[in-house]
């Protein structure tokens, strides 16, 4: 793979990982590759998970991506073409991979040269992020990777069209259940219709307007849905169960707590909460945030998402959202990204490594 070109080598690399099909739960492929292409000390491989690492005593600075991604849209293999890298994961989040893997090669080259950076740095490949919190392998790796915990900042490198997006909205999904009576259609009045009775217990939820929270000058909406509503059983039969599925995106100035009693509010009733994943904190008078956004001159967005900044934030740790990949092509069945945005982050995080902001 040539060095002398960034450009030419990132979009190699990104086409390459591409080109190896890694939908989630079928990443096998992606991880024996990423197995050997990063020249450094591992601290963990479990089959699934690699994090490298190279402690010097220095303040670590740990690099995060998935390996995996939504299933194909008849857009594999991948190709080059008008200055981009085209494909299935390119911008959720091959391009990121790519830079991560680069890095780390880049890093070693100048650690066996004993030149001097300003971080040590650690890489973390996980799998199964598409799939949502369910299936998030991030509790247990902290669990069997301590050093994580050592981490003055996390950059997960998610698609953000290289702006620095920090925080994140928290992720709650809730069922609410509303019980009727059956009855023939043809006589309704002898029962009690399920799906009237889900319209007038989900109608302050279905009527909530967006709330906006300003954190440190960044603008998060926080925002209730009824995603999915179940009802009914024949065309005939009055139904008496309905059941309704909510989501609610919460700004990072609520509590997990304070989010479920949030939802029971708005519904009148109780809930079952089926998932809630917390918000992550604004990390924007974090001093070594400030470095890397001045090693590319980032502009600061807010995260109006959820995404695994937040497992990290959760254990204390200042963790940002960083990376080539433009969210427009996210899992879109043009999904590409530019080779100009991939030097872009590659470039940055050098000179954010070196101190040399």
């Amino acid at each position: 793979m040539p060095t002398s070109d960034p450009i030419s080598t990132l979009a190699e690399r990104t086409l390459a990982l591409v080109d190896i099909p890694s939908e989630s739960r079928s990443e096998a492929a992606v991880h024996r590759y990423l197995r050997t292409q990063v020249p450094m000390p591992l601290d963990l491989d479990d089959g699934e998970t690699l994090l490298y690492a190279k402690r010097t005593g220095k303040p670590l600075v740990l690099l995060a991506g998935h390996t995996d991604t939504v299933p194909s849209q008849s857009n594999l293999p991948g190709r080059i073409e008008d200055g981009a890298v085209v494909g299935l994961g390119a911008s959720d989040m091959k391009g990121g991979i790519a830079v991560m893997v680069e890095l780390g090669r880049w890093f070693a080259e100048l650690s066996a040269a004993e030149t001097e950076l300003a971080y040590d740095l650690a890489l973390l490949f996980f799998p199964r992020e598409e799939l949502g919190p369910a299936e998030n392998p991030l509790p247990d790796v902290f669990e069997r990777a301590p050093l994580i915990d050592e981490a003055k900042l996390v950059i997960c490198l998610e698609p953000t069209d290289n702006t620095l997006q920090l925080g994140c909205l928290g992720n709650l999904n809730a069922r609410a259940v509303f019980e009727g009576t059956s009855a023939h259609s043809a006589r309704p009045w002898l029962g009690v219709n399920a799906i009237r009775l889900a319209f007038d217990g989900l109608q302050q939820a279905l009527e909530a307007e967006p709330r906006d929270v300003v954190i440190e000058g960044l603008l998060f909406r926080e925002v209730i849905s009824v995603t999915e509503l179940h009802a009914g059983i024949a065309s005939n039969v009055i139904p008496a169960r309905a059941e309704a599925i909510l989501n609610f995106r919460y700004a990072p100035d609520r509590t997990p707590a304070d989010a479920e009693a949030r939802v029971r509010a708005l519904v009148g009733r109780d809930v079952e909460i089926l998932a809630n994943s917390p918000p992550a904190h604004v990390a924007i008078g974090s001093p070594i945030v400030e470095e890397l956004r001045g090693a590319g001159s980032f502009e600061l967005q807010p995260k109006q998402a959820w995404t695994n900044v937040a497992d990290f934030a959760a254990r204390g740790l200042d963790a940002v959202n960083l990376g080539p990949g433009g969210t427009r092509y996210a899992h879109a069945v043009d999904e590409r990204v530019e080779m100009a945005e991939l030097e872009r982050t590659y470039g940055a995080l050098q000179r954010f490594l070196l101190g040399s902001v």
